[in-house]
């Protein structure tokens, strides 16, 4: 896959980053708006989808393993998991409990320990669906071949 006429790159570039700033802002006021870890990060993962369409399977340099979006999946998990438990070791018994200052209602610090898991959901989401891809691209590869 060697990618598309340059017009149409440049433009998928401006997009790309526009959309994976949105992604990024979907993410961290998840716990205020709509949103959040899950939609954020299909925004996310979709703005490293659309320049690998733009710019063909060698803009990336894909190899036959996804090591890294699978690496960076699987860090997330555990980091949420990690943050979950925390609220076992903080004391109260409870797992997901939100054992950070609760702050102001409606400011972007107001939600404990939940931008914390929408920051982790959404990197884990971005990482899943960005993994599914390249594991489509490389083994369609495979069978042209």
């Amino acid at each position: 896959m060697w990618g598309m006429s340059v017009i149409v790159k440049k433009i998928t570039q401006l997009m790309c980053a526009l959309i994976f700033v949105y992604g990024i802002y979907i993410i961290t006021h998840g716990h205020l708006t709509p949103g959040g870890g899950f939609a954020g990060g299909a925004l996310v993962a979709g703005a490293f989808i659309l320049l690998i369409l733009a710019n063909g399977s060698e803009y990336v340099r894909l190899k036959k393993q996804e090591e890294g979006s699978s690496m960076m999946e699987s860090a997330a998990l555990i980091a949420a998991l990690v943050l979950a438990s925390s609220g076992l070791i903080a004391g109260s018994m409870v797992f997901f409990n939100n054992f950070l200052p609760a702050g102001i209602p409606g400011q972007l610090a107001s939600g404990g320990v939940i931008p914390f898991f929408n920051i982790f959901i959404g990197i884990k989401v971005a990482a899943a669906l960005l993994t599914i891809f390249l594991a489509l691209v490389i083994y369609r590869e495979d069978i042209s071949k």
